[in-house]
C-alpha cells in the first residue's frame, strides 16, 4: 500500500507518495511551475485564494498518479501539511467567502495588541501561552470589523489545511494544534478560549468539529475523488501546520529536540513539555502534533518572515544566475562581507521584533569595495544573523540548543548560510533527507506517541562548527546586532 502526503506552502503545493511498509519515498510532484502569487492590496497585506491551493492539490495528485502509473486503489491514507496561521472563511457549501489572509499578512497586529492589553498578560501567559498577536483569531477580528456583511455569511472558520481536508471530504474539521496556532485554544482548560472569543465577539459556532491529528478524521467524498483522481473512501488520517509537521518529519518527538527551516520564512522550532517561558510576543508556543491533554507536548516557535524571500528577491535582481552560482559567489567574499550588512525584514511585521514593520535594510555600502560577491554573502549572512538573533531570544525563553536538525533543501543548502550559523553558535547542524510532503505521508501511517526516531531518516550531511572561524563569525554577528539595535529597531 501507498500513502500520499501534501505540503501546502505559500509558494508551491507539493505532493509525495511513500511506500507504507518501508517508508521509502516513491515519487514527488510540485506545482505550479512558477510560485503561487501573494496579493497585497495594501502595504503589509498578503492574501491568496484558497481555491488556488485546491486546484494545485488536484493537479499534483493527478500528476503523481499519472507519472507513476499507480492506481488510486493503492492509496491507503492521506496526510496534509499546510502553511500556518492563515484564515479561511467558508459558506455552507464550503466555498471561500474571501481570499485567505495568510501567515505573513500584518493587518491585524493592532487587534492583537489591544487584545493582549484587554485580556491581560497573566491570562495570555497562563491560558493562551501567547499574545494574540497577528494570528488567525486577530485576522478574524479584522474581518468582523471591516467586512461585517461578509462575516455574517460565514459558516465555518478554518486553517488552510482544514479547508483542503474539507474539499477532499466535504466535512469541515480542525484540530487542537490548528486552534492553538490561531491562538484560539485555552491550554489551562483544554478548550476553546471563551475569554478570547468574547473579546473579539467571535461566534464560537464557527469553529468546526475538533479531531485528533492522528486518526481517521474523514474520508474522500465522491466530489473529492472526481476532482483529484483519488478513490472515494480513502481516509484522511493526519493534518498539521508546516512547522510542527517539519519537526515531526525530522524526528522531533521529545522535549529538547530542536529543528530549523529556511524556506520563504526562517523558523526554529523547539519541543518542550514545560508550561514556562518569558516571551509571549517574540516567541510563540503551540500544541505539537502529538499533544494530548493528559500528555502535553509544546512547540516553541521562533519565526523570521524575511528569510528565503529575501534571497529570492536578490536572485531575481541577479537575472539568470542560479542558486548554486550565488553560493559560489558568496564564498569569494570574506566573513563579514567587508562591512556590508543586510537586514532581511522586508516581509511584513516581524514577531521577534515585537511585530514591528521595519522593512529590509542594506547598510555600509562602499562603492569602491563591494561587488556582487559581497552582496550575496551579506544577504546570506544577514538572514543567518537574523535567525541567530532569534535563537538568542529562544535561549532567554528557556530553550537549550546543542544542535539543529534541518531538511536538505532551501537556504540550508548554502554552505555560507549553514556554516555562518554553525560557526557563530558553535553548534552542529544535521541535514536530513526529508520533505514536508513525505513527512505528512509518513505521519498518516505513524504512531504519534513514538518518542524515539525510528523513521530511518537518512542524514545527508553534518555541518560542524569551525573553531578557527568562530571568533570572526561572532564579531561579525555582534556588529550586525549593534546596527540592528541602534539604527533599525
Amino acid at each position: 500500500m501507498i500513502a500520499i502526503g501534501f505540503d501546502i506552502g505559500s509558494s508551491f503545493v507539493k505532493a509525495a507518495l511513500v511506500e507504507v511498509e518501508t517508508g521509502k519515498p516513491i515519487a514527488r510532484a510540485r506545482v505550479p511551475e512558477v510560485e503561487i502569487p501573494m496579493e497585497a492590496q495594501q502595504l503589509g497585506w498578503a492574501e491568496q485564494h484558497p481555491n488556488l491551493w485546491w486546484q494545485y492539490l488536484c493537479e499534483a495528485t493527478q500528476k503523481l498518479l499519472t507519472e507513476t502509473d499507480i492506481n488510486a486503489e493503492q492509496i491507503s491514507s492521506i496526510g496534509i501539511s499546510y502553511q500556518m496561521h492563515g484564515l479561511v472563511l467558508v459558506d455552507r457549501d464550503l466555498n471561500p467567502l474571501r481570499k485567505s489572509i495568510i501567515w505573513c499578512d500584518s493587518r491585524a497586529t493592532s487587534y492583537g495588541e489591544k487584545a493582549f492589553e484587554k485580556l491581560g498578560k497573566g491570562y495570555c501567559k497562563d491560558h493562551l501561552l501567547n499574545s494574540p498577536g497577528n494570528f488567525t483569531a486577530s485576522k478574524l477580528a479584522w474581518v468582523i470589523e471591516n467586512e461585517p456583511e461578509l462575516y455574517q455569511k460565514a459558516y465555518k472558520l478554518m486553517l488552510p489545511g482544514d479547508f483542503l481536508a474539507a474539499k477532499l471530504s466535504g466535512i469541515p474539521q480542525t484540530t487542537i494544534t490548528g486552534l492553538s496556532e490561531g491562538i484560539f485554544w485555552d491550554f489551562k482548560n483544554d478548550q476553546a478560549s471563551q475569554a478570547l472569543f468574547d473579546h473579539y465577539q467571535i461566534d464560537q459556532s464557527l469553529v468546526p468539529e475538533v479531531v485528533d491529528n492522528f486518526t481517521v478524521q474523514a474520508t474522500v467524498s465522491n466530489a473529492g475523488a472526481q476532482a483529484t483522481g483519488l478513490k472515494e473512501g480513502t481516509p484522511i488520517t493526519y493534518r498539521a501546520g508546516d512547522q510542527p509537521n517539519n519537526a515531526y518529519t525530522l524526528g522531533a518527538r521529545k522535549a529538547g529536540d530542536v529543528v530549523a527551516t529556511g524556506g520563504t520564512s526562517g523558523v526554529v522550532y523547539a519541543l518542550t513539555d514545560q508550561l514556562s517561558g518569558n516571551e509571549l510576543t517574540k516567541v510563540n508556543t503551540f500544541a505539537h502534533v502529538n499533544y494530548q491533554p493528559q500528555q502535553k507536548m509544546f512547540g516553541k516557535l521562533l519565526n523570521l518572515n524575511g528569510a528565503g524571500i529575501q534571497y529570492r528577491w536578490l536572485h531575481q535582481l541577479m537575472g539568470e544566475v542560479g542558486y548554486e552560482k550565488l553560493n559560489e559567489m558568496a564564498q569569494q567574499a570574506p566573513i563579514g562581507s567587508n562591512g556590508l550588512q543586510v537586514f532581511p525584514f522586508g516581509n511584513g511585521a516581524e514577531r521577534m521584533l515585537d511585530n514591528k514593520i521595519v522593512n529590509g535594510h542594506i547598510s555600509n555600502i562602499n562603492f569602491n569595495i563591494h561587488d556582487n560577491n559581497h552582496m550575496v554573502r551579506a544577504t546570506l549572512e544577514g538572514i543567518a544573523f537574523a535567525m541567530i538573533y532569534g535563537i538568542e531570544i529562544l535561549k532567554n525563553d528557556g530553550v537549550d540548543i546543542e544542535n539543529l536538525k534541518v531538511g536538505n533543501d532551501n537556504l540550508f543548502l548554502s554552505d555560507v548560510f549553514s556554516k555562518t550559523i554553525a560557526d557563530t553558535l558553535g553548534i552542529s547542524i544535521q541535514m536530513l533527507e526529508a520533505t514536508g510532503a513525505e513527512g505528512a505521508a509518513k505521519a498518516s501511517i505513524s504512531n504519534p506517541h513514538q518518542t524515539q526516531n525510528n523513521d530511518n531518516i537518512n542524514i545527508t550531511k553534518t555541518i560542524k562548527p569551525n573553531p578557527k572561524l568562530q571568533v570572526e563569525s561572532i564579531a561579525s554577528f555582534e556588529k550586525w546586532k549593534t546596527q540592528l539595535l541602534n539604527n533599525i529597531i
